[in-house]
């Protein structure tokens, strides 16, 4: 992973981070919920490769476009179903679940990064 990648991923995950506390603080915050969980998959695909392929990637495994055989991009694409649905969500306003889920996605997204960017 180079650099520039790399930092961006870490910018990212701590600012994944540190909206998850201020929207657990501060309810009037919950918007930042649904920032947060897509910072913190931002700062997956960064960790990963080109976020804007991976990105197209994911969208068409989701579309049915191609069979997903690897584990990785399975999982990418169940944490993106995970946000679309947490995004669906919103309007039912089921702030504990939402919260529990963000708080999972961002906690996943922090143990792979943390594992990509510390190979170097």
């Amino acid at each position: 992973m180079d650099e520039n990648r790399k930092g961006w991923a870490l910018r990212y995950l701590r600012e994944a981070i540190d909206e998850i506390k201020i929207a657990k603080r501060n309810r009037r915050a919950a918007d930042l919920i649904f920032d947060a969980i897509r910072k913190a998959q931002a700062a997956v695909y960064y960790s990963l490769g080109e976020p804007t392929f991976i990105d197209y990637i994911v969208n068409e495994m989701l579309e049915g476009k191609l069979l997903i055989g690897n584990p990785i991009l399975r999982f990418l694409v169940e944490i993106e179903k995970s946000i679309n649905r947490l995004e669906n969500m919103e309007q039912t306003f089921e702030d504990e679940l939402i919260m529990r889920e963000s708080d999972r996605i961002v906690s996943i997204a922090s143990k792979i990064v943390n594992l990509l960017t510390s190979e170097d």
